[in-house]
């Protein structure tokens, strides 16, 4: 009787195993493409940026379609450092400036409402940025996939952070934008 109880846990064991490797495995899979949408849609968004000197609508708009077309929700954050220079200078030989820069941050929800349609006109709907301004961008998924799903499980136990599918881009502006 020993073996036969042996043997069914044994049969039990092996089909999970037959059917739950390769659900995790190719689950994994998925979010490993969704990962890489995400970090090379972020990375060419943000390098766009830094050459132009300025976001489109169009631009952000491609950007989010990039980022949906994984398959996932994604909430983006973007913050603009802009550059308040302090032109105040000694008048020396030396020529340096007195103090230091300071930035002022321009977030999301400000960024949307900038390049969202303002009665139509299309210069209402670029941001211009200037040379030193700094841009972050970070995208990270809002829904959950199945490996999440099938990770958190193993994560909860364990005590870890949980996975998430997230991209993140910075840079400074190399260019004054076109106007």
């Amino acid at each position: 009787m020993e073996e036969s109880t042996t043997d069914i846990i044994g049969i039990f064991a092996a089909v999970a195993l037959m059917f739950l490797v390769p659900l995790v495995l190719l689950a994994d899979r998925n979010d490993d493409i969704s990962q890489l949408i995400a970090n090379s849609a972020t990375s060419s968004f943000v390098e766009n940026i830094i050459k132009t000197g300025t976001i489109t609508s169009e631009d952000y708009a491609n950007y989010i379609n990039q980022l949906n077309s994984s398959g996932n929700t994604y909430d983006v954050s973007i913050e603009i450092k802009v550059l308040d220079p302090n032109y105040a200078q000694e008048y020396t030989n030396r020529r340096n400036e007195l103090g230091s820069n300071q930035y002022y941050s321009i977030y999301t929800t400000q960024i949307e409402e900038k390049l969202s349609n303002n009665g139509g006109n299309e210069s209402n709907k670029k941001i211009v940025l200037k040379d030193g301004d700094v841009i972050s961008v970070i995208a990270k998924n809002n829904n959950l996939t199945l490996s999440q799903s099938l990770k958190n499980i193993y994560y909860t136990i364990s005590g870890e952070e949980l996975h998430i599918v997230a991209a993140t881009g910075s840079g400074i502006i190399a260019i004054n934008g076109a106007t």
